[in-house]
């Protein structure tokens, strides 16, 4: 059962791995972003600026170039300019405007502007010195225009305006191939950066997997404590768990011993009772304690079985195998029925697996369970060990006369007997039951293919 975090607390849930990724490539796309943007500003900016200084240089060769003939016209002499200023519509355009009382648009112009002229806003006439403007053609294309007011030497000659402009395309075309480029390398960066950031927090967390398959070791029993070289940051750690579970497994040991001392000291007193009442049978006096010490006896046992299993659910890395102790009861109860000529076998599909427990434990359990159903067995008991999911079930069979469904549960309840026991498992069924629940098992009697019981007992197993 989840229980929620403590007040004041976050949630810490969900993955590590996730949350360090996802936190290092969202930086990392705000930093690409980032960058992008302005280097293509930058660029941008470059690309302007140097188309700006080319119509500045075109716009100083028109210049030197123009002069006012004696008719009132405007003569140029030749000039060694691009030559896309004779192309029509190339996109590169220059103009020459009478300013003054009788103001004329484009009393020359290049043979690129063809039958356009170039509109000046009126406002601009005053300034001085080169104007960067945005003007439009005729075919609504966006320009970028310099212009200068010129007031040639001749004594009748009118100020002068002249302008170059370039269409934006000359500028846009660049920043948009230096913006395909940008893009597929910084994509390309990205995806080195990502796989970078995804190997080296595949390599930061690869010992938190070995903690973790180390951890498992223990808690299936294979290991008592963490093995391995871990990093600087994790051996303090490491170091502390394993000094806790060598302080659990001390811990146990010692309630163990001491249960067991308990239980020799309470035993020696019982049995001079039992051998003091045994000498005088016909005294109703000593068939009295005959009875007590059996009583006390067997909740000596009781007790311990409970104790000794609480320690061992509460302590970690025990495990064990399951089939061998299972063939060596089966041994020892052929020897103990033989007079009766019953037959102890294991089931062919028996499975092999390891009972996440002590191996007394596992002894008493199934010791007593086999017993008994050898002594209610016809000729032969039969036990089978099977995995389901998280449990290790076991199966005894018997060809008796069976249990009645209605005696079924009775017969694991406390002082409940439905045939005299015998010398043997040294364990009651209730004792059995009780044992099993406290490891987080169970035990139920069914009826068996035999023809007689079945009693089945399920166990955690181990990982």
């Amino acid at each position: 059962m989840n229980t929620p975090p403590p007040p004041g607390e976050a949630d810490s849930g969900g993955s590590l791995r996730l949350r360090l990724l996802a936190g290092t490539l969202a930086w990392m796309l705000l930093t690409i972003a980032l960058a992008g943007w302005g280097l293509r500003a930058l660029f941008q900016d470059h690309i302007t600026q140097q188309l700006q200084t080319q119509l500045v240089m075109q716009l100083n060769h028109l210049s030197g170039a123009v002069d006012w003939a004696p008719d009132g016209r405007v003569s140029l002499a030749p000039m060694g300019t691009d030559t896309r200023l004779g192309q029509p519509l190339s996109g590169l355009y220059w103009q020459i405007d009478r300013l003054g009382p009788q103001p004329q648009v484009g009393v020359a112009r290049s043979r690129s502007l063809w039958d356009q002229t170039l509109t000046i806003p009126a406002s601009q006439d005053a300034a001085q010195g080169e104007r960067v403007l945005v003007q439009c053609d005729a075919l609504g294309h966006d320009l970028v225009a310099v212009a200068r007011t010129l007031q040639l030497p001749d004594d009748d000659a009118p100020p002068l305006r002249l302008v170059v402009a370039a269409d934006k395309a000359l500028v846009a075309e660049p920043i948009q191939r230096f913006t395909h480029m940008l893009l597929l390398a910084l994509g390309m960066l990205g995806l080195g950066l990502a796989a970078a950031v995804a190997m080296q927090l595949h390599l930061a967390l690869r010992p938190l997997q070995l903690l973790r398959a180390r951890l498992a070791d223990v808690r299936g029993g294979q290991a008592a404590q963490l093995a391995g070289r871990f990093p600087q940051e994790l051996q303090p750690l490491v170091n502390e768990f394993n000094h806790v579970l060598a302080e659990n497994a001390d811990m146990v040991q010692r309630a163990r011993t001491q249960a067991g001392n308990l239980a020799h000291a309470v035993h020696t007193p019982l049995s001079i009772l039992a051998n003091a009442a045994a000498q005088d049978n016909s005294s109703a006096l000593a068939q009295l304690v005959n009875e007590q010490v059996a009583i006390a006896r067997r909740q000596v046992d009781w007790h311990l079985a409970r104790a000794r299993a609480a320690a061992a659910v509460r302590a970690t890395g025990l495990r064990t195998p399951v089939l061998a102790p299972v063939q060596a009861l089966l041994r020892t109860m052929a020897r103990l029925h033989e007079a009766r000529g019953v037959h102890f076998a294991l089931a062919a599909q028996a499975q092999d697996g390891a009972f996440r427990g002590e191996a007394q434990d596992l002894y008493e359990l199934l010791g007593n369970l086999i017993d008994n159903a050898g002594k209610w067995a016809r000729t032969r008991v039969v036990v089978d060990v099977q995995r389901e999911g998280a449990q290790l079930c076991f199966t005894v069979d018997d060809d008796g006369p069976g249990i009645p469904e209605a005696q079924r549960e009775r017969m694991f309840q406390r002082g409940v007997q439905l045939d005299e026991q015998r010398p043997g498992a040294g364990l009651g069924l209730d004792i059995v039951r009780a044992l099993a629940e406290t490891y987080g098992g169970s035990v139920q009697a069914l009826a068996s293919p035999l023809g007689g019981a079945r009693l089945h007992l399920c166990l955690p197993a181990c990982d």
